[in-house]
């Protein structure tokens, strides 16, 4: 399952889902991320996230079956917030089920990396009187090439 929407989500609800997704099930990873008050700024006080429709979900959906190839991976669940984020509010939900909880960490770990640098999100901090886009860090991509 993969959504890209404004509205928030409920990391409890979809913890739920992956735990009844079927047999065999032995362990759950989760990422939840949440915007901070700072980045390439300080004093950063909210987001603001655009994507390419369509694209974006088709990337996040080879991202899943990449993931599935590389472990045991029984389901998956992403979700990606757009739009205006304040402060704390959550932007991203990675779950990963699998029979192992190697494999439920690896997966949800390459996941969540492969989506900081292959999906089509654009990122906008903003501060009191000054708006930045975001540009992708070296550290992020060091991070994707080291899953090769």
């Amino acid at each position: 399952m993969i959504r890209v929407q404004q509205q928030d989500f409920d990391p409890a609800e979809e913890y739920r889902a992956l735990r009844n997704s079927g047999s065999g099930t032995g362990a759950i990873a989760t990422f939840t991320g949440l915007v901070r008050d700072s980045g390439d700024l300080s004093g950063v006080t909210g987001l603001f996230l655009e994507h390419y429709p369509g694209m974006t979900e088709q990337v996040i959906e080879g991202l899943v079956l990449e993931a599935s190839r590389r472990w045991d991976v029984r389901d998956a669940r992403i979700i990606h917030r757009v739009g205006s984020l304040a402060l704390a509010d959550q932007i991203v939900f990675v779950g990963v089920c699998s029979a192992h909880r190697g494999d439920a960490f690896a997966a949800c770990e390459f996941i969540m990396d492969a989506l900081k640098t292959s999906a089509p999100f654009w990122k906008k901090e903003i501060t009191g009187d000054t708006e930045h886009w975001v540009e992708q860090k070296a550290a992020d991509l060091d991070r994707t090439q080291s899953w090769d």
